[in-house]
C-alpha cells in the first residue's frame, strides 16, 4: 500500500507592499525619455537653429551693408532686435510643430492608452508632458537667441553699430525672445491636447501666430489700434526692442507679454480639462 506524499512547500518571496501613488517625478522622467528618444525632436531643433541663425546672419549682413551705403539714409538701427527678428517671426512656427507633436503623436500611434495605463492620473501625465516640453523649449530658445545675437553683432560690427550684452535692455531682449518662442510652443501643445490631431494643431497654431496679425491689417485703423494689443503675437516687439516705444497702441512690455501668456494659460486649461474628461 502506498501513501501519497505532497510536494514540500517552500516559502515564497514576499512582494513589497504597494505604497503611495504614481507621482509627477516619475511621469516627468518618463516623458523626458520619450521626447529625447524620437527623431522628430532633434530634427525640429535642428531646423529651428538653422533657420534662426542663418536668417540672423543674413538680415544682419543686409542691414550692415545698407548702413555702409552712402546713398542710403537710415535714421536708426536697433542692433539688438535686428538679429532676433527672424527668430521671433519664424521660430514660433517651428517650435509649434514640436509642441503639437509632444501630445498628438501619442494619439496617432495609440501610445496614449499605454501611457494612461501606466499612469492613470491624467492630470499628472498632462502636467509632466507640459513641464518637460516647456523646459526643453526654453533652454533651446535661449541658446539660439544668444547665438543669433552674437552672430548678428559680428555682422553689424563692420558698420559700427554692434552692441554688447551690457547694453541697456539687451539681456531683457534675449530672454524675452526665448520666452516668446517658448510661449508659442506651449500654445501649440495646448492646441494639440484640444484637437488631438497633429496637422490640425499645427495649422491652427499658424493661424493664431501669423494669420491673425495679417488679418488685423485689413481692419479700419481705429479698430486695428484696439485689436492689436489683444493679439498673442503683439508682445514680441516690446520684448526685444531697445527703443522706448515700438507701438504706442500696445501695452508696456510685461503687461503686453501678459496678454500672450493669458492666451497660453486659457488654452492649456481647456486642453487639460479635455485631456482628463475625454476617452483616449
Amino acid at each position: 500500500m502506498t501513501t501519497a506524499t505532497s510536494a514540500p512547500e517552500y516559502p515564497r518571496a514576499a512582494l513589497p507592499e504597494a505604497r503611495g501613488r504614481a507621482g509627477l517625478a516619475g511621469a516627468i522622467l518618463s516623458e523626458w525619455t520619450k521626447i529625447r528618444t524620437v527623431r522628430s525632436t532633434y530634427w525640429t531643433i535642428f531646423a529651428l537653429a538653422v533657420i534662426s541663425l542663418g536668417l540672423a546672419a543674413g538680415v544682419s549682413w543686409g542691414q550692415a551693408t545698407a548702413l555702409k551705403d552712402p546713398h542710403r539714409h537710415i535714421i536708426a538701427v536697433d542692433a539688438t532686435a535686428t538679429p532676433l527678428f527672424m527668430f521671433l517671426l519664424l521660430g514660433p512656427l517651428v517650435i509649434a510643430v514640436l509642441g503639437a507633436l509632444v501630445i498628438t503623436s501619442e494619439y496617432s500611434t495609440g501610445m496614449v492608452r499605454t501611457s494612461l495605463t501606466v499612469q492613470p492620473r491624467r492630470a499628472v501625465v498632462y502636467a509632466a508632458k507640459l513641464a518637460v516640453f516647456a523646459v526643453l523649449a526654453f533652454v533651446v530658445s535661449i541658446v539660439i537667441a544668444f547665438a543669433a545675437f552674437f552672430i548678428g553683432q559680428s555682422m553689424l560690427s563692420s558698420a559700427g553699430v554692434s552692441v554688447t550684452l551690457s547694453h541697456p535692455n539687451t539681456l531683457r531682449a534675449i530672454f524675452g525672445a526665448a520666452l516668446y518662442v517658448t510661449a508659442a510652443g506651449l500654445l501649440a501643445y495646448a492646441l494639440g491636447a484640444i484637437l488631438r490631431h497633429t496637422a490640425g494643431a499645427i495649422a491652427l497654431a499658424a493661424v493664431i501666430l501669423l494669420v491673425f496679425q495679417l488679418m488685423v491689417g485689413f481692419l479700419p485703423t481705429s479698430w486695428q489700434n484696439e485689436v492689436i494689443r489683444w493679439l498673442p503675437t503683439s508682445s514680441w516687439q516690446p520684448l526685444v526692442s531697445t527703443h522706448p516705444s515700438v507701438n504706442p497702441h500696445l501695452f508696456s512690455i510685461w503687461p503686453q507679454f501678459g496678454v500672450t501668456a493669458g492666451w497660453v494659460v486659457v488654452l492649456l486649461i481647456i486642453g487639460g480639462v479635455l485631456f482628463r474628461t475625454r476617452d483616449a
